[in-house]
């Protein structure tokens, strides 16, 4: 270590620049990870939070909670086999609401709920959802960043139904959409509004692992949580694309620090051919790149960091970025092992130096 020290001192501007690169693109590879991250909780934290082991859909619903129609009797028939308290229904649909007394619409997601079952929302300020009353519901805490308050009013004129906050729960979204959640009561008069006579529900949601049940009941698949998240519309497309850009980030980060030490390590042969020469080994040579490597690496992923969370901070609250301990953890660690990965090159080169033929090289 004490070689590497010496030479990070006497070559700073040299490592200074590379050290910027790395910083720059540690920045970038965790702002991309946030995003992801953001974006997937945006777009499926309703679902993700659930407290929910699996799905059941409709078979012809191609996987889609929106295509999914399923009968009260189906409902029946499973709960008759796992038992009413391990299977309960949810309902959903799309729908544009407005505070009473603005103009400004917003696109909501109305998720139909037993307020006594496992997946009833947690509320955290408020009161929880009745099992009988009618036009209230539970709202998902971004609306806070829409001025909704409890005790407001959202409506929809169209099919003249209301809906009054008396609580809200974590942060919920479906599909970029934020979520309330309203009894099976409530839900039910929203769709005879909306022109639906019939009572039926998108899925039914069960706690536990019940693999075998889907093949029991006719006509209807069973999905896991993830399966179900994977499902929703653009979810693994938005995913796919972001996870490709840190991908191509984490590899462009092997790339220029192998180019870069690899070079390096050319430049000095002659002064490790002199070294090795007055007994020097090459395992300390070795040791000396990697505390090198190691060196700029975490100094790289430490200051990336902090550049993160402040411009994190400010960010407005409608940008979906998160960053969780693991996702930091996880990165960290393949930003290390990349840096070790592309500084390979450099230590092989260090093993195949002769000292007589550096030194007459040196000399010549």
């Amino acid at each position: 270590m004490f070689l590497a020290l010496r030479e990070l001192r006497q070559a700073k501007l040299r490592y200074a620049l590379i050290g910027m690169i790395m910083i720059l693109i540690a920045w970038l590879t965790f702002m991309v990870t946030g995003l992801a991250n953001g974006l997937a909780s945006d777009n499926a934290s309703a679902i993700q939070n659930m407290k929910a082991h699996s799905f059941i859909l409709q078979k012809e619903a191609n996987q889609k909670l929106g295509q999914s129609v399923l009968t009260p009797k189906v409902l029946k028939d499973i709960q008759d086999q796992v038992g009413e308290t391990n299977a309960t229904p949810l309902s959903e649909t799309t729908i544009s609401l407005q505070e009473e007394g603005t103009t400004d619409k917003m696109d909501i997601t109305v998720f139909g709920v037993d307020p006594t079952s496992f997946v009833a929302p947690a509320v955290k300020q408020g009161q929880s959802l009745h099992t009988d009353e009618l036009n209230e519901a539970v709202v998902s805490e971004g609306l806070k960043a829409n001025g909704v308050k409890i005790g407001d009013v959202l409506k929809n004129d169209d099919v003249n139904q209301s809906f009054k906050v008396i609580g809200f729960t974590n942060k919920s979204m479906f599909s970029h959409t934020p979520v309330i959640y309203v009894n099976m009561k409530q839900f039910q008069a929203l769709q005879h509004a909306m022109g639906k006579a019939n009572v039926s529900y998108q899925a039914i949601v069960l706690q536990g692992n019940m693999e075998s049940l889907g093949k029991s009941v006719v006509d209807v698949q069973l999905l896991t949580k993830d399966e179900m998240v994977q499902s929703i519309p653009g979810f693994k497309e938005e995913q796919g694309s972001l996870t490709m850009m840190t991908v191509f980030l984490v590899v462009i980060a092997a790339f220029v620090q192998a180019g870069f030490f690899y070079v390096l390590t050319l430049q000095k042969t002659s002064q490790f051919g002199v070294l090795k020469a007055i007994g020097t080994t090459t395992f300390y040579l070795t040791k000396s790149v990697i505390g090198q490597v190691l060196i700029l690496a975490a100094s790289a992923i430490i200051i990336g960091l902090g550049l993160t969370y402040g411009v994190s901070a400010l960010l407005p609250d409608s940008m979906p970025f998160v960053l969780s301990n693991n996702t930091i953890l996880q990165y960290t660690a393949i930003l290390l092992m990349v840096s070790m990965l592309g500084a390979s090159l450099s230590l092989l080169q260090i093993t195949r130096i002769d000292a007589i033929e550096a030194i007459g090289r040196a000399e010549a």
